[in-house]
């Protein structure tokens, strides 16, 4: 396992950056920001992608299920004095949490159980404000590392590009042989069965009526900057053009989706 995800703290800053130097520009010039702006994260995790926009005083509230990161999300933003609406919640459980002209949710879907994704990305559109977007961030499933194998604790495992793709029988039984727990392969396992690629992303936004205002698809993704020192490359347009070839890739999509009707 990466030491950024076992300590919290470096994880938080680390996300707080790319999310001040890269999602915050792209969210901005669609949608200008101010202390009135309703925010909205789901799947807020420790709070880092929240940063600069509660440092720019817009109105935030996260929805995590995981009680631990809320409780970190709220230590830091406490200590700081900063005001933030944390709830510990299931995102299918909430029945009136209020409209948002900012929604955020990144590296999210593709956690998600497939025949849940349209519901959740339903809740969200209900959730907009009119004139209202959606930030969503995802990598593709077939790029190197799109089974987040870098959580294994093993760190070969956690290192080596598209052991995912690997047929599952054979995936489950290289992750025993490097003594992967059980937790942990249940974990890898859920997240090969909830992938998401570009074609089903862009099938769910024309089944539920989204328009797509902006979208980047990234060769090396803008979080390696601070993870790695790489700087973001936008993957070549005649890649971009090719179904099933581009998520091999795509290490990141951006999306700004609006309510079409």
């Amino acid at each position: 396992m990466q030491t950024r995800h076992t300590d919290r703290e470096k994880y938080f800053w680390e996300q707080a950056v790319t999310s001040e130097k890269y999602f915050f520009p792209f969210i901005e010039k669609l949608k200008p920001l101010s202390t009135d702006t309703e925010v909205l994260e789901v799947g807020c995790g420790d709070g880092g992608n929240l940063y600069p926009f509660v440092i720019k005083n817009c109105k935030v509230t996260a929805v995590d299920r995981d009680p631990n990161r809320i409780q970190r999300a709220g230590d830091f933003f406490d200590s700081h004095g900063y005001k933030v609406r944390l709830l510990h919640e299931d995102i299918f459980m909430l029945a009136d949490i209020g409209l948002f002209d900012i929604i955020l949710m990144n590296d999210v879907i593709e956690h998600i159980p497939n025949p849940h994704k349209t519901k959740l990305l339903g809740l969200l559109k209900q959730w907009l404000k009119p004139n209202g977007i959606i930030f969503l961030g995802f990598p593709a499933w077939q790029m190197p590392f799109g089974g987040h194998q870098q959580i294994c604790r093993n760190s070969l495992l956690a290192h080596l590009p598209f052991i995912h793709l690997l047929p599952l029988p054979l995936y489950k039984s290289l992750l025993k042989a490097f003594n992967e727990k059980e937790n942990n392969i249940r974990e890898l396992i859920s997240i090969r069965e909830s992938k998401i690629t570009l074609e089903m992303y862009y099938r769910l936004v024309k089944q539920l009526g989204f328009k797509i205002m902006d979208e980047r698809l990234y060769l090396i993704n803008p979080h390696y900057e601070v993870k790695f020192k790489l700087k973001p490359k936008i993957l070549p347009k005649a890649v971009q053009k090719v179904p099933l070839l581009r998520n091999f890739f795509t290490t990141a999509c951006f999306a700004a989706l609006a309510a079409e009707n």
